[in-house]
């Protein structure tokens, strides 16, 4: 075992990395999604059409819409490949290596949003006793909004390790800040390499600090002809931090990229790439913070989380994040009173 130095946390493979130490044997191609709304069905589609998992389990409060999206989905199998797609309940979930975690109540009119979150809470404490009892190994990964809270309120809730449960965080987040600044710098946003951190949401943050293209860092310098413009640079973040308002005031939902995060996220278990992602994940002191789940870059392999780093960030960044860490505990004392 290692020490990080970034973050203090301990890394490499210790015991939460041992998929033979697991107690409950494990189908290692077998995912389980909870929740067939439009982002548990973007999420089976692109584990379908990537052929990387040899089961789908989906499971719903409606049994006849889970029914229908699974046959419906099976019957492309000839043209992607073999797998078993069908509905269940919790209890079909057992052996599963992820469960994915969609499962919500949408919100009312007049409904705040602490009321949302409670009435999701008791959602969410439903099925943390079934996926406790039933698929107590799998990495549960939770894209439940808002994503930061429900992880927390999951965790408080499971008897699961810490490190197998994952909030889906800022990667999509991450995701939109590289597709705009490969269409600003006219590069691959592949090889654009930054993270937006803290919530997914209103107070999360870009360390600019950090945001690099080729290997040189694009804050206060000309990369590829493209000159550092600070103001562009801020509504660029607006365009990222707003991207779910103006989509959802368009088509009412958001789906097709938070499926494709999703996906990586479970190839990362699945295949134990050891992938770095802005997830979601308990502080545990990283810049004065202990308490909240926020996302920072964290390693994901087949046991979850196993090492998390905590970038240098300039002052000014550091105070964002405490602001966007103090905002979601305000929430969740709210929860709790």
């Amino acid at each position: 075992m290692e020490t990080d130095v970034a973050s203090g946390r301990t890394t490499g493979p210790g015991p939460i990395c041992d998929a033979g130490a697991m107690t409950q044997q494990m189908d290692g191609g077998h995912v389980g999604i909870v929740g067939v709304g439009h982002v548990g069905m973007a999420s089976a589609a692109a584990l379908f059409h990537a052929s990387m998992v040899s089961r789908l389990t989906l499971v719903d409060l409606d049994e006849r819409r889970a029914e229908g999206e699974a046959m419906d989905l099976m019957h492309g199998q000839a043209l992607v490949g073999a797998c078993d797609v069908r509905a269940g309940g919790v209890e079909q979930l057992a052996g599963a290596a992820v469960v994915v975690l969609c499962a919500g109540v949408s919100q009312q009119p007049g409904e705040t949003r602490i009321d949302l979150l409670a009435r999701n809470a008791e959602v969410f404490r439903s099925v943390a006793d079934g996926l406790d009892e039933h698929a107590s190994e799998a990495v549960v990964l939770i894209a439940t909004n808002p994503v930061d809270i429900m992880s927390r309120i999951f965790a408080d809730l499971s008897a699961r390790p810490r490190e197998r449960i994952i909030g889906t965080g800022t990667t999509l987040d991450s995701a939109r800040l590289r597709a705009l600044l490969g269409r600003r710098y006219r590069v691959d946003p592949q090889s654009v390499h930054g993270y937006v951190l803290g919530e997914h949401g209103d107070t999360e943050m870009v360390p600019w600090s950090l945001v690099s293209i080729g290997g040189t860092t694009i804050r206060d310098r000309s990369v590829l002809g493209v000159s550092w413009d600070g103001a562009a640079m801020r509504s660029l973040a607006e365009e990222v931090r707003t991207a779910a308002y103006e989509i959802v005031a368009r088509k009412g939902w958001t789906n097709w990229a938070i499926g494709s995060v999703i996906r990586e996220l479970v190839a990362a278990i699945l295949r134990d790439e050891r992938t770095v992602a802005p997830v979601s994940v308990p502080f545990t002191g990283e810049y004065g913070i202990t308490g909240p789940w926020l996302s920072l870059p964290a390693r994901i392999g087949r046991g979850g989380i196993d090492g998390v780093i905590a970038p240098p960030l300039e002052p000014d960044e550091e105070e964002a994040l405490r602001a966007s860490a103090a905002a979601l505990d305000e929430v969740h004392a709210a929860l709790d009173a």
